[in-house]
């Protein structure tokens, strides 16, 4: 059902009084008696479909009122109103602040209905846009995530064991696109495609490398950033990935004057997780591999490296339960490695701390009797 909610804001009572009254049967008014009131209204009982706004206002005027309109809530459609004699302040409104219309007093009701039908219909299409958008960019990376699965299984188990990290340590940096890091943090690893097993092998074993191999691993940041730079409105999801391998203090890949506070947020968030992920990965506790990140010099954002201690000081308790394949759903965490056995050969297809996936779920219902996969698998559920 179409949002018909308007909110209408004026310092003369009597009009809005009279827009409560003619309007009243056909939408959702609200009124304010000036932009601070309007925008209190604005944050508790929106959204709005359109706002329409008076120009003259005591404290503040209209077109400042719009624009913070626009930057709060940029799918809400703007109408001002205002009189003959403040036309051309009316018009500039309209290119400093996007404004949808203009309407000079006195407005008749039947124009004034026209245009917020016409401004109804331009923010339900605004909303079409922007879910069509939203889902394509869901699908996008559902599909490479997918792909790195299937190519990648112990990389992608990797992946899915930082997100919960990663979410905390966003919100706790007060990230103003913690969707913007998650989003860079699952497709931070699509580039191990092309980095040979023999210095991932290295890389996990927290093994040196060569300047030829370093070179060759940095590789993967490219290829990541090139894939995901060509898919619209993932700009800041490709620039964090392009810097997630950038120590704090301005050394290592890419090469520039870049250091610091000036390497994305999210980038600098990843730096620690993944470097936490490795060295808990090489047979230690938690306590033990934050230990070892502490003592990192120079590589790590030291208030990011903090807020993980706290992080694991307060986590959550949790407990194993088994479940069965069919069961599965997607976004369970393992809570214990899964086998398959063929031919007398056991290899490991998926890893304790990974994320159930629907690639997985497939693969597990599909291969799990001639492979000899168990029926039940651990799982691990927050208490």
């Amino acid at each position: 059902m179409a949002n018909r909610k308007i909110l209408f804001v004026d310092d003369d009572e009597r009009i809005l009084t009279s827009f409560e009254r003619t309007l009243g049967k056909d939408y959702e008014v609200s009124i304010a008696t000036g932009g601070e009131q309007g925008l209190e209204v604005l944050d508790s009982k929106g959204p709005f479909a359109a706002v329409v706004s008076d120009l003259k206002m005591p404290g503040m005027n209209g077109i400042d009122f719009l624009i913070e309109v626009h930057q709060r809530h940029p799918q809400t459609v703007r109408i001002m109103l205002t009189g003959f004699a403040e036309l051309n302040t009316a018009i500039a409104a309209i290119n400093k602040g996007e404004i949808f219309r203009f309407l000079t007093k006195p407005v008749e009701n039947e124009t004034l209905i026209n245009v917020l039908e016409s401004a109804i219909g331009q923010y339900s299409l605004v909303l079409a846009e922007k879910e069509l958008t939203e889902k394509t960019l869901r699908g996008s990376v559902k599909m490479l995530c997918e792909i790195l699965a299937l190519l990648r299984p112990e990389v992608f188990g990797r992946t899915s064991r930082i997100i919960p990290y990663v979410r905390q340590l966003s919100k706790a940096m007060n990230d103003e696109d913690p969707w913007i890091t998650e989003t860079a943090a699952l497709l931070s690893s699509i580039g191990y495609i092309t980095v040979p097993d023999r210095i991932l092998a290295r890389i996990n074993k927290d093994r040196e490398l060569s300047f030829e191999e370093f070179n060759i691993f940095c590789g993967h940041v490219d290829v990541a950033r090139k894939l995901i730079e060509n898919i619209p409105r993932l700009e800041k999801v490709a620039k964090i990935i392009a810097y997630q391998e950038k120590r704090f203090d301005g050394l290592g890949y890419p090469n520039d004057d870049v250091c610091e506070v000036l390497i994305p947020l999210g980038s600098r968030i990843l730096r620690v997780v993944l470097d936490f992920d490795r060295l808990k990965s090489n047979s230690n506790s938690e306590a033990e591999a934050y230990t070892k990140l502490q003592k990192i010099q120079g590589v790590h954002d030291p208030k990011i490296v903090t807020l993980l201690g706290k992080l694991l000081g307060s986590a959550a308790k949790y407990r194993l339960r088994k479940v069965a394949v069919e069961k599965l759903e997607e976004g369970m965490l393992l809570g214990e490695d899964v086998y398959m056995s063929n031919n007398n050969k056991t290899i490991k297809v998926m890893s304790k701390g990974e994320e159930v996936s629907s690639v997985a779920i497939t693969y597990l219902m599909k291969y799990r009797s001639s492979l000899k996969i168990k029926d039940m698998v651990t799982i691990v559920e927050a208490l």
